[in-house]
């Protein structure tokens, strides 16, 4: 298993691949994003774009953000989706690692589903915040 940044680029190459697992994580945001709305992240601001591939087949897709908080840098990884994550977690979350560290972030931080708790339970993942979503009226 291979994993890689892609250059913007390249983006609309490999995006009808991707964009299946990039519409379920979309999903998730609950109205926030559409799965065009993370395209444009990728390709128009200064979101990255990392695919986890075995030749022409690609198994997982991430999208990461460098987050500047006023006390610390983290690189954020705000969409996650794909096939058969065992075959690729680990590749995928080694790179994304050594990027951080490269990039001078302290942490890598991650929304999501408490599903994802489980995920990166080896990891050393740390519960930090819960949100919570209230109506206006």
């Amino acid at each position: 298993m291979e994993v890689s940044l892609v250059p913007k680029e390249y983006v609309e190459g490999c995006w009808n691949q991707i964009e299946g697992y990039l519409e379920g994580a979309a999903k998730y945001t609950y109205g926030r994003y559409t799965v065009q709305d993370i395209k444009d992240c990728v390709t128009d601001y200064d979101h990255q774009l990392w695919i986890a591939f075995e030749g022409d087949k690609i198994y997982g897709a991430v999208v990461t953000e460098i987050v500047n908080y006023p006390r610390c840098r983290l690189l954020a990884m705000q969409f996650t989706g794909g096939v058969e994550l065992k075959k690729w977690k680990k590749p995928m979350l080694e790179l994304l690692q050594r990027w951080a560290r490269d990039n001078g972030c302290e942490k890598i931080e991650s929304p999501g589903r408490p599903g994802w708790a489980r995920v990166f339970r080896d990891d050393g993942y740390e519960a930090k915040f819960i949100t919570y979503e209230l109506p206006v009226g």
